[in-house]
């Protein structure tokens, strides 16, 4: 038979079983959060990229080819030009953070150029959201900085914004 201090040590042994059972499951349901994304919105010119970066293993990371941009890989919808490879990428290289993220990116509107800029401060702002500490080393890299440059609006009676129409003396 067992004395009062053992009942005491085996209810104590069983309490402390069942906070390591609920702490798994915490652990657990931390996994299925796994697939989280973190999402942010890019802007220049006419163009909007919506940025969503998950955490990964460097096999699958952005720098592996785990970039997709309209359900191409980014080479792929960039082409030829590599400049634009390499500023659609600029915020996570400045990081050197490359290998540790995937990104997948809707973009539509502008050009190549404008949009290749609005995918790179996707990025930056989708870090930050990640981890306020990258926000610092972003800011002072100019990365986290909308260009609020946009085409001015026709005027009526102008052939463009600013341009008028030919003049004629006679």
């Amino acid at each position: 038979m067992a004395t009062k201090a053992q009942e005491k040590e085996v209810i104590e042994i069983v309490e402390d079983l069942d906070t390591e059972k609920e702490e798994a499951t915490v652990f657990n349901t931390d996994k299925k959060d796994s697939k989280k994304y973190f999402e942010a919105v890019g802007r220049r010119k006419r163009s909007i990229a919506r940025v969503r970066i998950f955490t990964t293993n460097p096999k699958e990371s952005a720098s592996q080819g785990g970039f997709i941009v309209n359900d191409k890989t980014l080479k792929d919808y960039f082409g030829s030009t590599p400049a634009f490879v390499e500023m659609a990428m600029e915020s996570l290289n400045r990081l050197k953070a490359s290998d540790h993220f995937k990104v997948s990116v809707k973009v539509n509107g502008g050009g190549t150029n404008s949009q290749a800029e609005s995918i790179r401060l996707g990025i930056a702002r989708a870090l930050v959201k990640f981890d306020l500490n990258f926000r610092k080393k972003l800011k002072k890299s100019g990365m986290l900085r909308r260009d609020p440059r946009e085409k001015e609006r026709r005027k009526y009676g102008l052939k463009k914004a600013r341009r008028a129409p030919q003049f004629s003396k006679r």
